[in-house]
């Protein structure tokens, strides 16, 4: 693979399932476009990284992200709180949030759209596949995907 260059793509990753979470952090990193994963595992941790408190003061360290991997069942703060608190805060509605969960429930998809996610995704059970749709993923969001400038 050629060397990655350029302004690295920050992604906010909000998975408490630790397997899960390295799993998405190796996929995203072996995509053509330079990228930087920043982790947290639950609800409370994505809004202050977010909103820019605490441990994640530092907008240096801490960057606003391009788009947020979004798990719904988190510690602290739900994801579909979290979901909802980006799209009604006009500094973060902008940007996009990918759903990435387990729960293939009818009323978690309806209230993640209701909330104005951009995609919903529900993970596969095997490893394989779910390593295929983590590399797919992140090919679209990081490669085709156009964005407003400035966001």
């Amino acid at each position: 693979m050629a060397e990655k260059t350029g302004e690295p793509l920050h992604i906010l990753l909000v998975e408490d399932n630790e397997a899960h979470a390295e799993l998405v952090i190796r996929g995203m990193r072996d995509q053509p476009v330079v990228n930087r994963i920043h982790h947290v595992s639950d609800g409370g941790k994505a809004l202050d990284y977010l909103f820019g408190r605490g441990a994640y003061a530092d907008p240096v360290q801490n960057p606003r992200p391009h788009f947020v991997l979004l798990d719904l069942r988190l510690p602290r703060v739900d994801g579909l709180e979290v979901l909802r608190t980006i799209k009604t805060t006009p500094s973060l509605l902008r940007i996009p949030v990918i759903i990435l969960t387990s729960s293939d429930a009818e009323d978690d998809i309806a209230k993640a759209y209701d909330y104005h996610a951009n995609s919903y995704i529900v993970k596969p059970l095997d490893f394989k596949t779910l390593t295929k749709l983590v590399k797919e993923l992140g090919f679209y969001w990081l490669g085709w995907n156009a964005k407003p400038r400035g966001d």
